[in-house]
């Protein structure tokens, strides 16, 4: 149906504006053509504005229960919507004795029903204890009555897409115990509720406590964008940026988590270009070499650690001298924790005889750094001779050429990487602490911005030694203008581990991926996620992530550009067609 005005109201109408606009400036003539819409027709359920169809629907029904987060299917609904909310405060004066004669009318009627023996069920019951219950909540103050009216405006660029938008909508919502209906014969006035002018022309009205219609709104945000930050992606929400800068945070340490495939590499090559272009020096102890074709493309350093390799790193390599006792302690405390590894395990004896070496050979240490072979030999005059026993391999077997040696490398270079995969499975870990550590020393001779990313961190919680050490780094990595970024998609191992949740809660961003269903129970539960971000992480496509920054959630589809693509793709159809 269309509505058509008769045609001598138009002429009356073309006449005042032709008066009214008689008075305007042409500036002022102007700026009506440009706001002003140049044809509008009203139909049963939809309009046409300017080619563009809309249609306003009104929510009528809500679930009887309210819970956190109960609208976030409509906030996050993934098309092009107006949300439009109407909120009345109603006098207690007035809400008290309608609230009376309701409780009255339910308890007439469960009378009635228990006379007649019929059995009374959760529809007369329910009401009546929520009746009564907010009755009294009123009348002690801890709860006010409101009036709201919820609005949605779709618009699409034909009617069949309109169609198919509206039902896809009621779908949702009805999921969540919503039901919505069309404001068939009254789009005009639905259009009018929904202008940012605070009119509800529709006035299609449901009474809510201050507890429910406080959970209506969205407290988080669904856009991130921080000027001096850096082009992670497209959000999916609004199809806005995603701009981020993660030492803007309270830290700018960072956790990923993700399934083998998912995209997590590919998002850390991302984010890896773009730090680069900042001015951000970044570090990568890379397990798999999967940064070799990305450091040759920006002229990085690529260090192949390996035990016939010529780059050596010493772990008792000092960037500079320590003059405070204090800084000397917790160094050789660092420094422990490596030996610890290293021997598979310290007692408590051989850790005070450790710490007693340790300060022993930095005091008689003079031109050159200490080495292993020199705690080794401190170790003998204490009389370890079983601790000796377990670092022998180091000094003099297999591995002496892997550990026993000063350092030969520097970390100058924009973009280093420090490829692990040659080393054996057993001293993955030991080489990725000593890394670590001697990454540690360096930004604290000489704080700078910097990121350390860790591939395949979960391999540092398999011994507490390790996992120790990295919580310590994570914590205090910020003093030394310090990024940490740990990537695993071991997501359990982390946090059923006392350091692997001390890590995740030292980490202001975190990047959540595809996850499947033996992990998603303990990242919902780590991160107090919604049951749709929970949705989200299960049925998400490769490159989609969840980003956490502070207290904002983004969904958001990572991008790179066509030229960043090809140096950090890691598929191998692109890689060898």
């Amino acid at each position: 149906m269309v509505r058509r005005t008769n045609l001598i109201q138009k002429r009356r109408e073309t006449r005042r504006a032709m008066k009214h606009q008689q008075t305007l400036t042409f500036g002022e003539q102007d700026a009506l053509d440009v706001m002003s819409y140049s044809a509008l027709e009203e139909n049963t359920d939809y309009l046409l504005i300017d080619g563009v169809y809309i249609r306003t629907l009104f929510i009528s029904g809500y679930p009887f229960v309210a819970s956190s987060g109960w609208l976030d299917t409509l906030i996050n609904f993934n098309h092009d919507t107006d949300i439009s909310y109407h909120l009345h405060e109603v006098n207690a004066l007035h809400a008290l004795p309608k609230l009376h004669r309701k409780i009255t009318e339910l308890e007439s009627t469960k009378r009635a029903m228990l006379r007649a023996g019929k059995i009374i069920g959760s529809e007369i019951t329910d009401p009546l204890e929520s009746a009564i219950e907010l009755r009294d909540k009123i009348q002690r103050g801890q709860e006010k009555l409101f009036q709201m009216s919820i609005y949605i405006c779709l618009r699409a660029e034909s009617l069949e897409e309109l169609n198919k938008i509206t039902k896809l909508l009621e779908a949702t919502l009805s999921s969540r115990l919503f039901y919505t209906k069309v404001a068939r014969y009254e789009q005009l006035e639905a259009l009018q509720s929904i202008l940012p002018r605070g009119e509800d022309q529709l006035t299609q009205k449901r009474n809510l406590d201050s507890s429910s219609a406080a959970l209506t709104f969205p407290f988080m945000s669904s856009e991130l964008v921080q000027e001096s930050g850096i082009l992670y992606g497209v959000n999916k929400s609004n199809n806005s940026l995603v701009i981020l800068d993660r030492f803007s945070l309270h830290n700018a340490n960072s956790i990923v988590f993700a399934q083998s495939g998912s995209g997590k590499s590919y998002t850390t090559k991302v984010e890896i270009l773009r730090q680069l272009m900042q001015g951000t020096k970044v570090i990568v102890i890379d397990p798999e070499r999967e940064y070799k074709r990305l450091t040759e493309s920006v002229g990085g350093t690529y260090i192949k650690l390996s035990a016939k390799s010529k780059e050596k790193i010493n772990p008792f390599d000092l960037a500079t001298t320590f003059h405070k006792s204090s800084d000397l302690s917790e160094h050789a405390q660092d420094l422990t924790e490596v030996v610890s590894l290293m021997a598979e395990g310290l007692s408590s004896r051989e850790k005070a005889a450790v710490d007693k070496a340790i300060l022993r050979i930095y005091k008689k240490a003079k031109d050159e750094q200490p080495l292993l072979e020199d705690l080794y030999q401190e170790l003998h005059k204490l009389a370890q001779l079983k601790l000796c026993e377990r670092l022998e391999k180091y000094i003099s077997g297999s591995l002496a050429d892997v550990f026993n040696a000063q350092t030969n490398i520097k970390l100058d270079s924009r973009l280093v990487i420090f490829d692990i995969k040659d080393l054996p499975e057993s001293l993955r870990q030991i080489m990725m602490l000593i890394i670590s550590n001697f990454v540690q020393n360096q930004v604290k001779a000489k704080p700078e911005k910097r990121l350390l990313i860790i591939d395949e961190g979960w391999m540092l919680l398999q011994h507490e030694e390790s996992a120790r050490f990295i919580a310590g780094l994570v914590r205090r990595a910020r003093k030394y203008y310090l990024g940490v970024s740990i990537i695993s998609q071991q997501a359990n191992d982390f946090l059923h581990s006392e350091y692997g949740r001390a890590i995740a809660s030292q980490s202001a961003l975190r990047i959540l991926m595809r996850q499947d269903t033996t992990t998603i129970k303990n990242v919902v539960s780590e991160f107090q996620l919604s049951e749709y971000e929970q949705n989200f992480l299960l049925t998400c496509e490769r490159g989609d992530a969840l980003i956490i920054a502070d207290q904002n959630h983004v969904a958001v589809k990572i991008v790179a550009s066509d030229k960043e693509h090809p140096l950090i793709t890691t598929n191998p159809a692109e890689l060898y067609s």
